[in-house]
């Protein structure tokens, strides 16, 4: 695959992925199409030299590993880790709102989001939904508009003079997507809303009543190459399903003959906190399961290395000053290894050195990230990961403008330079670390 190919099957992905749960059923379909067969963890695992397979949990985080021919678990796992969610706009509970004519939806807002950018762009929705069957049963659906349904107008400048000087946004009462007139006749609710589109993409799901959901709205407008020479992607979500994508490539890509793992983690924007987070027992627990008891798991655990690749800030030339005189990454400058001193990056001497190691062996160019010491450093799966299974861990990420916006931005060079080191991580035939 060449460098073209790769972002256009990129930014395929990108428009498929419109959700975590979605992100992860995009990633299934790539990972059973290159022979990765599916487990369960409820059940029992016969796991031969040469095997791959791949795992869900909560439908929105992802496992997928392969046991190497000549290297087994036990000799060193090469891992990646990133995460599956995005900041998001997540429809409430109990959402329709009926003023003045119009029908909009309540919605709470999920992480740390860019609220500015999601003003008059075209919304669809999309999500999981519970349901109760007609034999009585509770079963799931995911479900994707797909088309513009709803949109947030901002208030003129007419209304409110000094909004390019000092407008706020108040998350409760200024963000409500807009999807319809109301007229006078009692609209559908909500969850009769959805229950017609599970129907619609599922006619044979069986719908009783929805149960309950996890909708979230998002930018109708689909990815795209853009820039004079077309050297940037512009999208939703790059933050960080580019990373999803660019480690699920290198695995597929990897030779197999030693043992590499992919983990998709949810939940990375709010905290990690959850059963399918960072901080959740998932990575662990499948790990221990290679392993096959303590003994081996802390043989695994020492010869093992992970990867986590998320964004990282490139240097915006209007607002140059708010990065380190040294330390601003520049679009199509390359991989970005984060440091910090204060551990809220995983990344060490050693692992950042593996990491340039294999960057020259590809001619990929390496560039560094260090926070303003008088500004906050953000967030990662890097040092939950380090710390809930004691391996070592890299903090990596493609340099991006606009993290967290509607639509962000990126360099057309680097997520397919990421992909060529990440590829020779999985390939590499001896033991991990210092010689």
């Amino acid at each position: 695959m060449d460098q073209q190919s790769f972002n256009q099957q990129l930014c395929s992905f990108l428009a498929r992925a419109t959700s975590p749960f979605h992100a992860v059923n995009a990633m299934s379909f790539i990972l059973e199409q290159a022979g990765f067969a599916r487990l369960e963890e409820n059940s029992d695992w016969n796991l031969e030299s040469g095997s791959k397979f791949y795992l869900q949990r909560n439908d929105s985080s992802l496992v997928a590993f392969v046991i190497g021919r000549d290297l087994g678990p036990t000799m060193g796992m090469r891992m990646v880790g990133a995460h599956t969610d995005s900041p998001s706009l997540m429809v409430k509970p109990t959402p329709e709102k009926r003023r003045k004519g119009y029908f909009q939806l309540a919605v709470e807002v999920y992480g740390g989001a860019l609220l500015n950018p999601w003003f008059d762009r075209d919304l669809s929705l999309s999500g999981r939904v519970s349901y109760e069957s007609e034999d009585g049963k509770l079963k799931t659906a995911l479900i994707d508009y797909r088309d513009p349904i709803a949109t947030i107008p901002s208030l003129a400048i007419h209304l409110d003079r000094e909004a390019n000087k000092k407008r706020s946004i108040n998350p409760q009462t200024d963000i409500l997507p807009l999807l319809s007139l109301s007229d006078e006749n009692e609209p559908p609710t909500f969850r009769e809303l959805l229950k017609a589109r599970v129907l619609e993409e599922h006619p044979d799901s069986g719908i009783k009543r929805v149960l309950d959901y996890e909708m979230t709205f998002y930018d109708a407008q689909g990815p795209a190459i853009i820039g004079l020479n077309k050297e940037f992607i512009a999208s939703a979500r790059l933050d960080n399903l580019l990373s999803c994508f660019t480690g699920l490539q290198a695995l597929v890509q990897s030779d197999g003959a030693a043992s590499g793992l992919l983990i998709c983690n949810d939940h990375e924007e709010v905290g990690s906190m959850s059963a399918a987070g960072a901080q959740g027992p998932l990575l662990r627990t499948v790990l221990k399961r290679l392993a096959g008891d303590e003994q081996n798991y802390a043989k695994l655990s020492s010869s093992s290395m992970m990867i986590s690749a998320d964004n990282a800030h490139g240097i915006h030339p209007n607002f140059a000053d708010r990065h380190d005189d040294n330390h601003g990454p520049v679009l199509n400058g390359g991989p970005v290894i984060k440091i910090n001193a204060n551990q809220r990056y995983a990344s060490s001497s050693e692992t950042a050195g593996l990491y340039r190691l294999l960057a020259d062996q590809e001619g990929v160019p390496v560039q560094s990230f260090v926070v303003r010491t008088d500004l906050a450093c953000g967030s990662t799966i890097g040092p939950i990961t380090a710390s809930a299974t004691g391996i070592r861990t890299l903090d990596i990420g493609v340099p991006t403008f606009g993290m967290h916006s509607i639509r962000e931005l990126a360099g057309t060079e680097d997520a397919w330079n990421l992909n060529r080191v990440l590829t020779r991580f999985y390939n590499l035939p001896g033991p991990l670390g210092v010689a």
